[in-house]
């Protein structure tokens, strides 16, 4: 259904903001974006693109440019470093063959997006920081920090992330967060290079590798490093020095000598705070959030970037669907149960692996790892590492097993 076209503006060039730019844009809106850096750039470090966001890189266009920047990610695994017990074996093939993840650098997937975005004639304009966002004549104004105001939008795309001066979103800090690196995947190292791998002393710590394939300019092979850490207890980290930490991690995995060996500055990793929360509302009269500028979730299943990918899926399809003033709060709806699901999980699962709880730690391997490996529990665990198992866009229609892709869609042939 081809509704009129409108002049939308998308407030931040994440990963949602690029995505939902380009699917707005080939549903045949006008689209402005505009970010605070002086040039177009990723922030952060790796992270998972599951079956359901390899579907929307795959229709709007970017799919195989991330597969061949990417690298294929069969299991997700961890084990208890003193017992040497299993406590998580998942393998996307056991939702659906043929199924994995897809571990990329940030700047990796920020460079098939802009390439895209830019190969269709948009352009990211930049040194344009938001700060703010009304109503005048019926139409939006975003308030730029320089005094400047640029209007005359008939919807605004909050894709700002965590700290959108445009979203009332206030989550709940959750006392783990972690520390990051990116690192090169050493030659000749024990760990396999397609699975994300973890190791866990309780709940406590925990420290882990995710092949995350190469970046656009440069063929070797890259990993993310996370170690997870207290929010309260970074400066601790700081002053005890690399070496004792160091230390610490090689006594929980020795194979990780080659990965630390890169690290030779504290500076080189950075904290980041998780968190949970939901805008109870994700709309107002002509602005929409998405991405972590409408929802937070802690990383233990790896979604965050999967569901700004939706968000972006989600609205391109509500704008087609309804007039504007019915599409916001349709978009809304078709996120939600998604949204809740995942959430839920989330809030379940991520104090069995971050959390001073040993009780919780004990709970996870003596009941849920063993439970896990029950059938259909396999099966489960795939579709929810995939990102599937309830439907990403509500009741999205289906064809022998697959879901429909958009008129607009660019790979239609793709549906994982």
């Amino acid at each position: 259904m081809t509704r009129r076209p409108l002049h939308i503006a998308v407030a931040g060039a994440g990963v949602g903001g690029l995505s939902a730019a380009i699917a707005l844009h080939l549903s045949g809106h006008r689209v402005q974006i505009f970010d605070q850096f002086e040039a177009p750039q990723p922030v952060g470090s790796g992270l998972v693109v599951q079956p359901v966001g390899q579907r929307v890189l795959d229709w709007v266009g970017v799919g195989d440019r991330a597969r061949a920047l990417g690298a294929r990610i069969t299991t997700l695994h961890g084990i208890e470093a003193r017992t040497g017990a299993g406590t998580l074996r998942v393998r996307y093939d056991a939702g659906a063959p043929g199924r994995f993840g897809l571990g990329m650098h940030r700047a990796s997937l920020f460079a098939a997006l802009h390439d895209r975005l830019t190969a269709l004639g948009l352009r990211v304009e930049t040194g344009c920081e938001v700060v703010g966002s009304s109503l005048a004549a019926g139409a939006r104004v975003l308030h730029l920090a320089d005094g400047r105001q640029v209007g005359g939008f008939d919807l605004v795309v909050d894709a700002l992330g965590s700290h959108s001066p445009l979203s009332s979103l206030n989550p709940a800090p959750l006392p783990y967060g972690a520390l990051w690196t990116t690192l090169h995947w050493p030659e000749g190292s024990e760990i396999p290079q397609d699975r994300l791998s973890q190791h866990y002393v309780a709940a406590r710590r925990m420290v882990g590798v995710l092949p995350i394939g190469r970046l656009p300019d440069d063929p070797t092979p890259r990993a993310a490093f996370f170690w997870s850490l207290r929010g309260d207890a970074v400066a601790n980290w700081r002053a005890r020095g690399l070496e004792a930490w160091k230390a610490e991690v090689l006594d929980i995995w020795p194979a990780l000598a080659p990965f630390l060996a890169q690290i030779t500055d504290p500076d080189q990793l950075f904290f980041a705070r998780y968190a949970h929360g939901t805008l109870r509302k994700s709309w107002a009269e002509g602005l929409v959030h998405i991405g972590d500028s409408a929802h937070r979730t802690s990383p233990q299943l790896g979604q965050g970037a999967n569901m700004a990918l939706l968000d972006s899926l989600a609205l391109t399809q509500a704008l087609r669907q309804a007039d504007l003033a019915d599409a916001l709060p349709l978009y809304a709806r078709i996120r939600r149960g998604h949204l809740r699901v995942y959430q839920s999980m989330s809030r379940f699962l991520t104090p069995q692996y971050q959390s001073d709880s040993a009780a919780l730690a004990v709970l996870r391997d003596r009941v849920v790892a063993p439970l896990a490996r029950i059938w259909p529990m396999p099966r489960v665990m795939g579709a929810v590492a995939s990102g599937l198992i309830v439907p990403p866009l509500g009741g999205e229609p289906y064809h022998a097993g697959k879901p429909i892709a958009p008129d607009w869609a660019v790979d239609a042939s793709k549906g994982r």
